[in-house]
């Protein structure tokens, strides 16, 4: 039987709610707390760790929406068997524990004050809505919306489609109808149904680095997958010209992982390719809403005249990553083979959720969200850049400043990347490799490590970047 004995404090910036969080889904992580486990009650858990219900539950809410535990109606709460990421240490017990034995030695913080995880794909979760969606939840299952509990449209419910629609050409410059969208349970799911809306004897590109979870499906579903190497630019285009690729999967609002930001010559260089090749830009702007300095820059959707542009999207870093919650853009032309041969596919997000987001985004409440989150980040991402800047000197060097959630960070020292995040992980800070995102790993004097900031406040990302500094200098 596993015990929950949290250490919890509130005097600390971070509400309890969050520090109670934080520990259970450590002890989860840590397989301390076994998958398959119930969990005790909001009023047994209060009543044990002297809280109360409200503090509980709110607990159990940031662990539900994010897929660490699951409701069984009348049984209760139970653990997942959590998929760890490929890059993410299944041994993070070990790690604290190195931690706390440090921490007796040292006595200078607690093991909780420094256990700093900057995991890409962490959301800032103090300043979700949670009132206001769980009362927008609420209408979803009234009697007179009993029409979300059947089978809706493939392509999404179209009151939500419109709303994308709207935010699309006043947010991005995406030039598009309703019926354009497409909506589905994340990104892999979108591009396994776009590979086949395009065809399995098309040779597909993607940008090396990229996102590895799209290299799988294209690799699933392509003739082949070339890797197309980068410059200062972008996806280098001389390389595309003299491959074999006719779709290619790009990011160039914010290249995953470096940063790079995609001029507007690249753009219309990568436009005019495809008109020429007869092929496909896919185009992934995973997190544009995210852009710290100057304006936001327009989708390379907006530019094209050819409909050669397939845009997609996601809710997932501005709203609840748990949701899956993403969508794309068809050119007229794929719309057209999207109709004829796969509209049979059922739609794979829960109706009960469209209605919720589409009632969220017709609200003011959407763009106030937006904006509340984009100045904590901005804050975040400022306090990262300035702590390293302080702690490190010229000792590193800094890439995909300015927008996102997340830097890459190029320590000059004598290190491997594996050197780099052990000695992160010794002194309680995790970091994440780049090369995981690599076909081809160049051979680069320096390696890279790639940091999210979102998930960490202010505070904790100065004390873990000190850490940082003392690991690798």
């Amino acid at each position: 039987m596993f015990e929950i004995t949290p250490i919890l404090d509130s005097q600390k910036e971070d509400p309890v709610y969050m520090q109670l969080y934080r520990y259970l889904k450590n002890e989860i992580q840590s397989d301390t707390i076994p998958p398959h486990s119930k969990l005790p009650s909001q009023r047994k858990l209060a009543e044990h760790l002297s809280l109360s219900r409200n503090t509980v539950n709110a607990a159990y809410q940031q662990l539900l929406a994010e897929g660490y535990i699951r409701s069984e109606e009348r049984k209760g709460l139970f653990v997942e068997d959590i998929k760890h990421e490929l890059y993410l240490d299944k041994n993070i017990n070990a790690v604290n524990a190195e931690i706390l034995d440090n921490n007796c030695k040292n006595s200078e913080h607690q093991s909780s004050e420094i256990f700093y995880d900057f995991k890409y794909g962490e959301i800032d979760l103090k300043h979700f809505p949670f009132k206001l969606w769980s009362q927008l939840t609420m209408k979803s299952i009234f009697a007179e919306q009993g029409q979300l509990l059947l089978y809706g449209d493939p392509q999404g419910d179209l009151d939500l489609r419109k709303q994308i629609t709207k935010y699309l050409f006043e947010s991005r410059g995406v030039k598009c109808s309703e019926h354009q969208i497409i909506i589905g349970a994340g990104t892999q799911y979108l591009m396994s149904m776009l590979c086949k809306i395009i065809g399995k004897e098309y040779t597909y590109g993607m940008e090396d680095p990229g996102y590895n979870r799209v290299r799988i499906v294209l690799k699933e579903y392509g003739k082949a997958v070339q890797p197309i190497p980068l410059d200062n630019y972008g996806v280098d285009i001389k390389a595309l010209t003299s491959s074999e690729v006719r779709a290619v999967f790009v990011t160039p609002a914010h290249q995953f992982p470096l940063g790079i930001v995609m001029p507007l010559q690249r753009r219309l260089d990568l436009i005019q390719w495809a008109k020429e090749t007869e092929g496909y830009i896919i185009e992934d702007d995973y997190d544009s809403e995210f852009r710290y300095e100057g304006k936001p820059i327009p989708a390379l959707q907006s530019l094209d005249q050819y409909e050669k542009v397939i845009y997609m999207g996601t809710f997932a870093k501005s709203l609840i990553p748990s949701l899956d919650f993403s969508y794309m853009v068809l050119p007229r032309p794929l719309l057209a083979k999207y109709l004829d041969k796969y509209i049979g596919y059922k739609q794979t997000v829960s109706r009960q959720h469209q209605y919720t987001l589409k009632l969220f985004m017709e609200s003011e409440q959407w763009a106030r969200h937006l904006n509340k989150v984009r100045n904590v980040y901005k804050k975040r991402h400022n306090a990262l850049i300035t702590s390293i800047k302080a702690s490190m000197n010229n000792q590193v060097r800094i890439m995909g400043l300015g927008a996102g959630l997340h830097i890459v960070l190029e320590p000059r020292n004598d290190m491997s990347e594996q050197e780099l995040i052990e000695a992160a992980k010794q002194n309680g800070v995790l970091v994440y490799p780049v090369s995981t995102f690599y076909e081809q790993i160049p051979a680069l004097k320096y390696p890279q490590v790639l940091l999210g900031f979102a998930g960490l406040d202010e505070k904790r990302i100065q004390e873990g970047v000190k850490l940082l500094a003392k690991a690798w200098f």
